[in-house]
């Protein structure tokens, strides 16, 4: 079966050998995938307790619609069959976007969210991306280090203009 790249960027395994790459507390690879409907409960408790703020497309549906729509936005890490992260690689055929990076508290600053930026960036660049952005909440320290980390930079002259639609 002919798998496209960016199809190759959702099954990555992730070596333990390099120090480099990213490793649970035990020592365990992070392996990184396509979330699929199943995982959607889990991903929406992993949210609430690893992810800053909350979003009115946080819910049931609407990470099923994600998931159904794009089979390979939503990114998850594992270390040993355990989620440890998340980040929604979002491409509308122009740009590229990133929501959702999470990582577990008891596994940050181990290259688990470093993993899934660049399975993100791979999966934009397969599709013919050129440019990323990602959402951060301002408040939110920590998000920024890690997009600083990873090499992204605030646009001040842009700001985020949002409308809620009725269903």
């Amino acid at each position: 079966m002919n798998e496209s790249p960016a199809a190759d960027a959702r099954t990555q395994d992730r070596s333990a050998t390099d120090p480099a790459d990213p490793v649970g507390p035990d020592g365990r690879a992070v392996r990184i995938r396509a979330a699929v409907s199943a995982d959607v409960p889990a991903l929406l408790e992993f949210w609430a307790r690893a992810a800053e703020g909350a979003s009115i497309t946080d819910d049931t549906a609407g990470v099923a619609g994600l998931v159904a729509r794009d089979p390979e936005a939503l990114l998850v890490a594992e270390v040993g069959g355990v989620l440890a992260g998340t980040v929604i690689a979002g491409f509308d055929g122009w740009r590229c976007h990133l929501y959702r990076l999470a990582v577990a508290p008891d596994l940050r600053r181990r290259g688990v969210g470093a993993a899934l930026v660049a399975a993100a960036e791979r999966r934009f660049a397969a599709l013919g991306g050129r440019r990323a952005d990602a959402m951060v909440l301002q408040h939110n320290d920590l998000g920024r280090r890690a997009w600083e980390a990873a090499g992204y930079r605030p646009e001040e002259q842009w700001r985020r203009w949002v409308k809620p639609l009725e269903g």
